[in-house]
């Protein structure tokens, strides 16, 4: 019996799964807050504290997405790409006089587009995800330069109330929409047949089909619905940013998504995950960003830091799933 086993027999309370699943990450994140806490005064505050779950959003948002279709054993390196593509053409129909509502229901509609080809490819033409998705990211990073002809592109004030909103006058709006997002992920993953079956086609595909698990469908749906939302995100970012320019979303943006979810704890084969899991590593990835900004540390080791928390969780990850 473990520790925590031996603990809940004896105080007669029943620790909620989630928690216990995902201890070792939240405490992580609390000594990594413990010591940035004790080294700035800034970071506790609640200006800081809202700057980093606006920081986060757009992330989590593209991570909830992953998080389902990384539990089917698919993945999607192009996520980042094809927010910097939406965002490019969120940009350029509101900077050419398209209504706001307009421009945003074309970005979803070009995320989900490029999520089905993506979806297509894989599962139609049985390419690996890895080659196919980073194809299309290559193929996305082009295509966003030229969207907004390699430079910025303003929206003005447009969006606003989506970029800088707030909801009952304290909640960022974009946190908001994160929060809702996650929440949807996290209810299709535990209480539909669909997120069922992801899990069913991440555990054994074969098994899954022999069970009458449209596969090659739920795949498709699963890539789509990535894009989609990697669309919003693309929404959410030149609501933020005011505009989009050639570093908006991208490279840094997919490899910063596909952290969070392994990081979390969602299987790389597949079968196992959790969106709770995600936005911790979501969160887990902001607050790294951010003690590190606050306590003065050179840029460039950021990424140092993200790569070295990522290849310990990869590992940890391995260790889980060899080892039960």
């Amino acid at each position: 019996m473990t520790a925590l086993g031996i603990l809940r027999d004896r105080i007669g309370v029943s620790l909620p799964a989630g928690l216990t699943r995902h201890l070792g990450l939240l405490s992580v994140l609390l000594v990594i807050g413990l010591i940035t806490a004790l080294n700035s005064s800034a970071f506790l505050t609640g200006a800081n504290l809202l700057n980093v779950s606006q920081q986060v959003a757009v992330t989590a948002v593209l991570a909830a997405g992953l998080t389902l279709l990384m539990t089917a054993g698919g993945i999607d390196f192009s996520l980042g790409s094809i927010a910097a593509v939406t965002a490019g053409v969120v940009a350029r129909l509101i900077a050419s006089g398209t209504g706001e509502w307009t421009a945003m229901l074309a970005g979803l509609a070009v995320g989900a587009g490029i999520g089905l080809v993506n979806g297509t490819v894989v599962t139609l033409f049985r390419v690996a995800p890895f080659v196919a998705t980073l194809a299309t990211s290559t193929v996305l990073g082009g295509a966003a330069l030229l969207v907004i002809d390699g430079q910025s592109v303003s929206i003005g004030d447009h969006l606003a109330g989506l970029g800088f909103g707030e909801v009952l006058g304290v909640v960022p709006a974009t946190v908001v929409v994160a929060a809702l997002v996650c929440v949807a992920a996290g209810l299709v993953m535990r209480w539909t047949a669909f997120g069922r079956n992801a899990f069913a086609i991440g555990g054994n595909e074969n098994a899954a089909r022999l069970a009458g698990i449209p596969v090659a469908r739920t795949k498709l749906l699963l890539y789509t619905l990535g894009g989609l939302l990697a669309g919003l995100g693309g929404v959410m970012l030149v609501a933020r940013l005011g505009a989009a320019s050639p570093g908006t979303g991208g490279l840094q943006l997919e490899l910063t998504v596909v952290a969070a979810v392994v990081i979390g704890g969602t299987a790389l084969h597949g079968g196992s995950g959790t969106v709770v899991g995600t936005v911790l590593g979501v969160v887990l990835l902001g607050v790294v960003a951010n003690s590190l900004n606050l306590l003065q540390v050179d840029a460039h080791f950021q990424d140092v830091a993200v790569g070295g928390v990522l290849l310990i969780a990869a590992i940890t990850n391995h260790l889980r799933g060899r080892f039960g």
